[in-house]
């Protein structure tokens, strides 16, 4: 049964930070890549990350870029995204998706399996 689950959200204040983890199961994970994507009430989901776990190729929304950082372990088939510097604008269910190639893409139309979301709120 393919699986992703993260865990690590929560409430922090702005300027904060979290690590969010994404682990997988079910699937060959060295031969995908995983994307982090987001939602916020009332706005349609954006990409935020993403990482090839072949190679260890890595993208940012510009959003994010230079305060998010991603990095995986292949052996624990774990991606974890941290997030510094956080803003209230980073309010939103964050999920974390896999696609087959691994080849990184921003549309959430080309990911197969994804995970439940956790919720990251952060307070002015």
């Amino acid at each position: 049964e393919v699986q992703l689950v993260e865990s690590g959200g929560g409430l922090v204040q702005a300027g904060g930070s979290l690590t969010l983890s994404c682990a997988a199961s079910g699937f060959s994970f060295d031969d995908y890549a995983i994307g982090w994507f987001r939602q916020a009430p009332g706005k349609e989901r954006e990409w935020v990350s993403c990482m090839s776990n072949d190679d260890g190729y890595t993208s940012y929304a510009d959003s994010v870029k230079g305060r998010f950082t991603l990095s995986s372990d292949n052996a624990k088939k774990t991606v974890s995204l941290q997030m510094n510097s956080l803003k209230p604008e980073d309010t939103a269910v964050y999920t974390c998706a896999a696609r087959y190639p691994s080849d990184c893409s921003r549309s959430y139309l080309l990911y197969h399996y994804w995970g439940q979301g956790t919720q990251v709120t952060v307070s002015s």
